[in-house]
């Protein structure tokens, strides 16, 4: 009975094996962590930067179709839509103070834009306008 028990035994895994095991996974997730959150504020900033290229996009196309004036607006990206400035709209920025690597003409990363929203600035001057857009 007893050469039954030693033999079962033998089966198992030594406390040094897990040891290794153990180590060998905590150095991976050691590793991944600093990669896993640079991707992740460079997924933010490419968010911000999307809605940055919308909010320009929806105001140019207003514009040029003449639905609306020149003056201030706010872009609503649940929405899609340029609403008037005094509107209450939901803070959706991403982007923290870390550099995620995005450039975009007028995006920096010395500039949280947590929970923000894209003002829009229409101008316009005989039949020209520019659009210009600044986050709030």
């Amino acid at each position: 009975m007893l050469e039954k028990l030693m033999k079962k035994n033998e089966r198992g895994f030594t406390l040094a094996e897990l040891l290794v095991v153990v180590a060998i996974i905590a150095i991976l997730v050691a590793v991944s962590i600093p990669i896993f959150t640079s991707k992740l504020e460079k997924s933010r900033e490419a968010t911000d930067v999307a809605n940055m290229r919308a909010a320009k996009a929806a105001a140019t196309v207003a514009m040029l179709s003449e639905d609306i004036s020149a003056g201030h607006y706010l872009y609503d990206a649940d929405k899609g839509t340029l609403e008037k400035d005094n509107t209450d709209i939901a803070g959706y920025g991403k982007g923290t103070t870390k550099d995620g690597e995005v450039k975009y003409e007028g995006y920096t990363n010395k500039t949280s834009y947590k929970d923000k929203i894209i003002r829009v600035t229409i101008t316009s001057d005989e039949g020209d306008g520019t659009v210009a857009i600044a986050w709030k």
